[in-house]
């Protein structure tokens, strides 16, 4: 990001941060062939001017995201968060109210320095329990109760049962899905720009 972005900032918007983890950053392929950097395209190409910062982390998960969140809060002064974690406390079995509270607290941190806020839901394998699941499913809408925050959809949902948009690891999504990411993503976004 450039030192300039913040010079005039009655008319430059803030950026657009995204906190998540191996999905938004990229695993398995280069990061300009990720969701996160073909949407600062997509904006590009839309006329809007918000920058997009990409704060994501390869495994990490909704407690690694708040701690990380407020000095990324404070340092890029962003006009929206969009949330993409949980994937990896499921993974790791860990309990869903932690979960939950993670999410909301960093929507409540987010909302509070000025940023619109959109969660983007993950989803875990099957193998976990149907308990298990549905509580990990419903984490995602108990988080933003009482909250200005928009849930987005399952951002690999055309994605994740299409072994060729896959890579080997059966996680994570190949460069060729990028492109479907973003489009899942842009729906929920667009209104809040």
């Amino acid at each position: 990001m450039s030192a300039t972005s913040h010079a005039n900032p009655s008319s430059a918007p803030g950026p657009i941060l995204v906190i998540g983890d191996s999905i938004s950053a990229a695993y398995g392929i280069a990061l300009e062939q990720g969701w996160v950097a073909l949407l600062e395209q997509k904006l590009r190409q839309e006329a809007d001017p918000h920058p997009v910062i990409n704060a994501s982390i390869s495994g990490d998960t909704s407690a690694g995201g708040l701690r990380r969140l407020p000095p990324l809060l404070q340092r890029y002064q962003p006009d929206i968060v969009i949330i993409e974690l949980g994937g990896n406390d499921g993974l790791r079995g860990y309990p869903i109210r932690q979960l939950q509270d993670n999410i909301t607290a960093m929507i409540r941190l987010s909302e509070s320095a000025g940023a619109k806020v959109l969660v983007l839901p993950m989803e875990i394998p099957p193998n976990l329990g149907k308990f298990y699941i549905d509580a990990f499913r419903a984490s995602f809408p108990q988080a933003i109760e009482g909250s200005d925050a928009v849930l987005g959809q399952f951002p690999l949902e055309s994605i994740a049962t299409n072994p060729s948009l896959m890579q080997a690891d059966g996680i994570h999504p190949t460069a060729t899905a990028q492109p479907l990411i973003v489009s899942a993503v842009w729906v929920d976004l667009k209104d809040l720009l």
